[in-house]
């Protein structure tokens, strides 16, 4: 308030340019926006959000020179986030100046004097592996020298092999990159926002909020109620009518995420082993998911060819939810690792990289809502863990446990709910500035 006049206060929000965290920063946004903050949006031109379909948010480009290495797919993913973060500092300041999952966009804020947020797109866990990173080489758990199996104490239940890595990519990089982040929220942030909710996560929680302000405002998307699409990609009504003639809880849904690649060797072996499960599935092959074959029409191996034909099985674009989907075969993004939590859906568990190995350790052995299918399998170990999903005794157990995480996840955004509530001190926390 000045006087009689009441200004609305304004966010500045800059989403980090993979739909990943495009879609959850455009939730945000409109959460925010629902509450009476006015929410200007800086963007790349790279992986630009359609502007269109979001009237009452202001977008503002920055102009980014971006390198080969920043937008080249075949990038190893550690060298495009570094690259994007450098290119994209500069022009990102100047924006702030214009207008008032970046740690570059953190200490560029607090360069010009504007109180920042981060916006963490993967689970509290994960932050907080990160978080420890220093302390876990301090102690001597880091670089891994032995059994990769045993438990950390500082990040329990994670074990070696569960802590964020790029398999492939230099490992002192991702170092190099998690120290970056680690001293951003340490040094730049005044509190960190995190799409998860507190009946799951809630010691994790307790244990970031030793180092700053967090907030758990998730799952975003029910809090919203009925969500448009947020990211780049609009989603495939044209299966409908086929997951409407298999009855409910019977259909594997196949996703990779937005960003993960796969071999072709390990692709064929995912096809065969669902042609020869013998259970229905729903299948998202979006272009480029594997190395080399960039064409939107990726042949299919012969078995699998015919049980899609016969229709047992169907290959799409992009995903949906429906009743008839009784498991998800997922990368563990925490994105989809959460929807598939608000579905009351079990997984079966295959991580890339990064923070999805933490998401599945977690999935598997903290909430026991999944399997995993490990780091090396053929086509007859896939179709034993789809049938032990679909149709075990397993399955039916995660199944029943996946529904109580749904209930906790509903029960988190009523009115009266944890992350409404969260969301409220949040509002008056930003304004507060």
């Amino acid at each position: 308030m000045t006087g009689a006049r009441r200004h609305r206060r304004r966010v500045v929000m800059f989403p980090f340019p993979f739909r990943s965290h495009i879609a959850p920063m455009l939730q945000l946004a409109e959460l925010l926006r629902g509450r009476g903050l006015a929410v200007t949006v800086v963007r790349t031109t790279f992986n630009a959000p359609d502007a269109a379909r979001h009237p009452e948010l202001t977008f503002v480009p920055i102009h980014e020179r971006l390198p080969d290495a920043a937008t080249d797919p075949g990038t190893d993913l550690v060298e495009q986030m570094l690259a994007l973060n450098a290119a994209c500092e500069a022009p990102f300041r100047e924006a702030l100046r214009r207008v008032w999952y970046w740690y570059a966009a953190l200490t560029a804020a607090a360069e010009v004097g504007v109180a920042a947020l981060a916006l963490r797109t993967d689970n509290a866990a994960a932050l907080h592996c990160m978080l420890s990173y220093s302390r876990l080489r301090y102690s001597g758990y880091l670089p891994i020298k032995g059994n990769r199996d045993e438990v950390l104490p500082p990040v329990e239940p994670l074990r070696g092999r569960d802590l964020i890595r790029v398999d492939g990519g230099d490992a002192e990089r991702v170092r190099e990159f998690i120290a970056r982040v680690d001293n951003a929220m340490r040094t730049a942030a005044m509190g960190v926002v995190i799409n998860t909710f507190r009946a799951i996560e809630k010691p994790v929680l307790r244990n970031i909020r030793r180092h700053l302000p967090a907030f758990a405002i998730g799952p975003m998307h029910r809090l919203l109620g009925e969500p448009e699409e947020h990211g780049l990609h609009a989603p495939d009504s044209g299966c409908v009518a086929w997951l409407h003639a298999h009855s409910p809880r019977s259909v594997l849904y196949v996703s990779l995420g937005s960003v993960a690649r796969i071999d072709r060797e390990v692709f064929d072996e995912m096809a065969l082993g669902l042609a020869g499960s013998g259970v229905p599935f729903l299948w998202v092959i979006r272009p480029g998911f594997v190395t080399g074959i960039v064409s939107d029409a990726l042949p299919l191996p012969e078995p699998l060819t015919a049980v899609v034909d016969n229709g047992m099985g169907k290959v799409t674009s992009w995903r949906l939810a429906h009743p008839a989907i009784g498991g998800f075969w997922t990368h563990c993004g925490w994105n989809s690792t959460l929807e598939s939590i608000c579905e009351g859906v079990p997984m079966l568990a295959q991580p890339c990289f990064g923070d999805q190995k933490v998401n599945a350790r977690y999935v598997t052995h903290q909430w026991g809502v999944g399997l995993e299918l490990g780091e090396v399998f053929d086509r007859d170990r896939v179709a034993e863990a789809v049938r032990k999903l679909m149709v075990g005794e397993e399955g039916a157990a995660m199944r029943d446990k996946a529904r109580g995480l749904k209930a906790k996840a509903s029960k988190s955004v009523e009115d009266d709910g944890a992350s409404n509530a969260a969301i409220d001190r949040l509002v008056r926390y930003m304004v507060s500035f």
